[in-house]
Parts: C-alpha cells; sequence; structure tokens
C-alpha cells in the first residue's frame, strides 16, 4: 500500500501546488520561549511540528521574527524565514512570509506552531477542501463528544462554528451556537451536532493577500476572532471535519500534559 503522504508529494490534491507555514514567535505572553520548549528527548516543540508538517509537504517553512528560533530551526535541516516582529496573527506571518519565499504556490497551508499532534490525515483533510473551486479558505473542525459537559462547550476559549449543507462555514462565536431553545443545558451535546474549531487555516494564495490587507470588522472585533473578518467580506471558508480532537500546547501545563501522552504514544509503538 502507498503512503497517502507520498501520494500528496507526487500530485498534490486537485492539481495544486501547496506550501506549508509555520508561524513562530518567542514572545507569548502565556508561555515565552514555546517554540524551544522540549517535548521530546530529541526535540523542541518547534523540530516536531516543522517534522510533521514535511512529512506531507516538501515544501515546509518555519517564519518567525526570533533568531534563537531562526538558528534552531536551521540547525536541524528545516527552512526558515525572518518575518517582521509586529504581525498581529500568523495569518499575518504567513503572508509575509510567502511574499519572500512563495514561488507560485496555489495554496498556503498554515500550521501553528503549537499542534505537535498534527498529522498527514489531517492536513489531506484540509487540502481536500480545494478540490471545490469556490474554497477560499479551509480550516479545521471536531465534533463536540455527545457525553462532553456544557462548560466545556461553552469554555469562550473554545470558539465553536455552524456550517451550511455544503460544510461551508455559517458563522464562528465564542459563544455557543446553535442555541437549542427549550432544551436544558446540560443537555445541549447529546440534543445537537456541535463542531468546535481547530485553528490550522489554508488559503489560496491570492486569498492571503487579500484578506490581510482588510481592515478589522466589525464582527472580528466583538469576537476576537479572525476568521469572521473574512466571512464579513463574503469569503468561503471550508469545513473539514477531523476525526480526532488537536491538543494545542498554550501554557507549560499544556506542555507536561503533551509530553505524557506522547511518552506513553512511544512506549506503544515500541511494542
Amino acid at each position: 500500500m502507498s503512503n497517502p503522504s507520498n501520494d500528496v508529494r507526487m500530485s498534490g490534491m486537485a492539481g495544486l501546488k501547496y506550501i506549508a507555514i509555520i508561524p513562530a514567535r518567542f514572545a507569548s505572553t502565556r508561555f515565552p520561549g514555546k517554540p524551544l520548549a522540549r517535548i521530546t528527548e530529541r526535540e523542541t516543540l518547534v523540530e516536531r511540528v516543522w517534522r510533521q508538517v514535511s512529512g506531507v509537504f516538501d515544501n515546509a517553512w518555519v517564519a518567525t521574527d526570533d533568531k534563537r528560533i531562526y538558528d534552531a530551526v536551521t540547525g536541524f535541516g528545516g527552512k526558515a524565514v525572518m518575518t517582521g516582529a509586529g504581525h498581529n496573527s500568523g495569518t499575518d506571518r504567513c503572508r509575509e512570509a510567502f511574499e519572500k519565499i512563495g514561488n507560485g504556490e496555489d495554496v498556503v497551508v498554515n500550521v501553528q506552531c503549537d499542534e505537535p499532534f498534527v498529522d498527514a490525515r489531517l492536513l489531506m483533510s484540509l487540502m481536500r477542501c480545494f478540490d471545490d473551486p469556490a474554497t477560499d479558505i479551509a480550516t479545521l473542525v471536531s465534533r463536540f463528544e455527545v457525553s462532553g459537559d456544557y462548560a466545556r462547550l461553552a469554555d469562550p476559549d473554545t470558539p465553536k462554528v455552524v456550517v451550511d449543507e455544503n460544510m461551508n462555514a455559517l458563522y464562528f462565536s465564542r459563544s455557543v451556537i446553535p442555541y437549542l431553545r427549550g432544551v436544558e443545558p446540560c443537555r445541549w451535546p447529546s440534543s445537537h451536532v456541535f463542531y468546535t474549531h481547530m485553528g490550522i487555516y489554508a488559503y489560496r494564495s491570492g486569498v492571503l493577500g487579500e484578506i490581510t490587507r482588510l481592515p478589522q470588522s466589525s464582527l472580528e472585533k466583538a469576537e476576537s476572532l479572525e476568521q469572521l473578518r473574512w466571512l464579513q467580506n463574503g469569503y468561503k471558508i471550508k469545513v473539514a471535519v477531523a476525526d480526532s480532537r488537536l491538543i494545542s500546547i498554550d501554557t507549560p501545563r499544556d506542555l507536561e500534559n503533551a509530553i505524557k501522552l506522547l511518552s506513553r504514544k512511544e512506549d506503544y509503538d515500541r511494542l
């Protein structure tokens, strides 16, 4: 059986050329120096993410504003590009990086440096969104588990999304959407399929240049979600449903949990 990631390298999905960019900044408020934190005995977080992504894309880069991260990436054999320090989001950093290193690619894939569990299946699900020529932007969501508790569903740090019949995003919110009228909140997770957003994107390269030059929209300011700027300006965001939930690294505690999980996985893989 062929390796699915090798198939992607050879042909690309929908006949498109892809470039993957991993935005990585040192000055995180909740976890300074996060990209250089060690997640296994052999790997820092940025190395782990780059290796996961470069297993699918030959053209995978780390975009950073910090020389320490740049040197670490080139030191382990990765590709890195320096970008400005004033970007408000990873999307903005991707756009600058693409302007410097892009070579006519059709789609730019943005994988944040805090996603050590991203894998080929997830990335290929994202790429399949561009089989639809109307797709401007693609992103990933996961189904909230039926047995999950309402308090976790309602967590404003976990954006929710509602989609149309063609899996195009209608709206993203930090509130629980849709509202289930006449249903006790404790029963909501088992009464409806709720989707929570996973912050991995892909953009047609021309669209990336356009959306990063738009002014902040009223909905974006209200919810502090940049994707609402894109929806409010008429861009199509296609959604792919992931079969697993990513564990993102936002705090040192998240890193501790990820290290334990990876350690158990490595023990299992040795059997």
